[in-house]
């Protein structure tokens, strides 16, 4: 047994039920094995033990009363998985499916897709079992209120910067960042994805959707393509999916289909942008009221049915492991040609074992959807120097960062001589940095 399997399996005995962090510990492993097998002193100094294995795992009750008067208990977490570069970075993720294998999974991809922006700053992850669907506004102020009262004690602009992920929009990172500000008697940049008057940046709403969608232009490019005409499927209906149509569209894109967790729509002719931020942005309704307002669209109860339909660029931006074997195969036969993943991890590993076997350009998510935690970097510059940039001069920063990190991982694949291969690509450009900050910190 060499030194990654000794490791993988440690970690797998030491965290059963934990189907998901498994996963990304896995791929993140096995795509290292290169680097480490040129670093004997990692294995002396147990590196990889320490880089799979939080810094600190905080759960808690977060005790709240909805407006009925009846009390609910749910579980909160914040992983806080490697400062080694910069104080923990992540999102807070509010979903019934949150747990703790879920968060250390998140956090862990994190330390990665954080390292892999250029900018300084460690992997961190957090959130709770708690559903906004359905809830009024005033049920998610005390539930926000209830979950930071605790939280507070355990984060801090040099220490941990939250932001949002799924669940955790501009509204619930307000209530947040009212509390924190409440209990410590201070206004800094503690959160990200702040409203814009009260210290936020332009471009963080588009920002992941806007950067995956720059890194696939960037893969064309280098390929002598373009966007224009291509046929683009993209998943889920929320920032990332509805940003990433946003950008893809502006480039001459055709984007047919999207999908939320009931089904999914097709449109050949194109999605209607503005009938989609109509339905979920304003009017928060399930996605099939598209195809009541829009002639000739189509409806379909179901998620995985939307991975039939042939298109040249996939992007999946709803949620862990919605390509399977059988979707990539689907994908694969109907001629995709490109996969950009704008969710974290939303494609299984055997799902990227076909992609791989097939020639499809795949671009990892902690590479391609990075452009959402770069830019709450940005944000957390901003707010230490006190200072607001305009919505172009943060976008270029955005797509410089996006060309920039696609550049990194292809040449990292191809110094390790595995090219085209950004899986691995990104994994080692992402942890050459972090492995250089722990060793030179020593055994901490």
């Amino acid at each position: 047994m060499d030194y990654v399997e000794s490791v993988l399996a440690s970690l797998k005995a030491k965290n059963p039920n934990e189907p998901e962090f498994h996963q990304a510990a896995t791929e993140i492993l096995e795509g290292l094995r290169p680097v480490v097998a040129q670093h004997p002193e990692y294995e002396r100094a147990a590196l990889l033990e320490r880089f799979v294995e939080p810094e600190r795992v905080v759960m808690f009750r977060v005790p709240w009363v909805d407006d009925g008067g009846k009390v609910h208990v749910n579980k909160g977490y914040r992983v806080q998985f490697n400062s080694a570069i910069g104080p923990y970075k992540g999102g807070l993720r509010f979903h019934p499916s949150v747990n703790l294998s879920i968060i250390k999974f998140l956090g862990l991809e994190q330390i990665l897709k954080n390292s892999l922006t250029g900018l300084p700053i460690g992997g961190g992850k957090g959130g709770s079992d708690f559903d906004p669907k359905g809830k009024s506004d005033n049920e998610i102020m005390r539930f926000c209120q209830s979950f930071m009262t605790e939280l507070f004690r355990h984060i801090g602009q040099d220490t941990d910067v939250p932001a949002g992920d799924i669940g955790v929009g501009g509204r619930e990172v307000g209530y947040l960042f009212g509390q924190y500000k409440r209990i410590c008697n201070e206004h800094v940049g503690v959160l990200t994805g702040r409203g814009i008057p009260y210290g936020g940046s332009l471009v963080r709403t588009e920002a992941t959707g806007y950067g995956l969608v720059y890194m696939v232009e960037e893969a064309l490019k280098c390929r002598g393509d373009s966007l224009e005409g291509k046929t683009v499927v993209i998943s889920g209906a929320g920032n990332v999916a509805i940003y990433a149509c946003e950008k893809a569209q502006s480039l001459g894109a055709n984007v047919v289909a999207m999908y939320d967790s009931d089904g999914y729509i097709y449109d050949r002719a194109g999605i209607r942008l503005d009938v989609i931020k109509q339905i979920k942005e304003v009017e928060r309704l399930r996605i099939k009221e598209y195809a009541a307002r829009v002639a000739g669209a189509e409806y379909h109860e179901g998620c995985t049915g939307i991975w039939t339909i042939p298109c040249d660029i996939a992007l999946p931006c709803a949620t862990q492991n919605e390509i399977d074997e059988a979707s990539a195969k689907t994908l694969v036969a109907n001629g995709v040609k490109y996969v950009g993943e704008g969710a974290n991890m939303p494609t299984t590993l055997e799902g990227i074992a076909v992609f791989r076997a097939a020639g499809v350009v795949f671009l990892p998510a902690k590479a391609a959807n990075a452009g959402g935690v770069a830019t709450s970097a940005l944000e957390m510059a901003q707010s230490s120097q006190r200072i607001f940039w305009p919505f172009e001069k943060v976008d270029a920063q955005l797509k410089q960062i996006m060309i920039d990190i696609y550049h990194n991982m292809d040449d990292a694949a191809s110094r390790y001589n595995v090219p085209g291969n950004y899986v691995a690509g990104a994994n080692i450009a992402g942890f050459e940095k972090v492995a250089s900050a722990m060793m030179a910190q020593g055994i901490v």
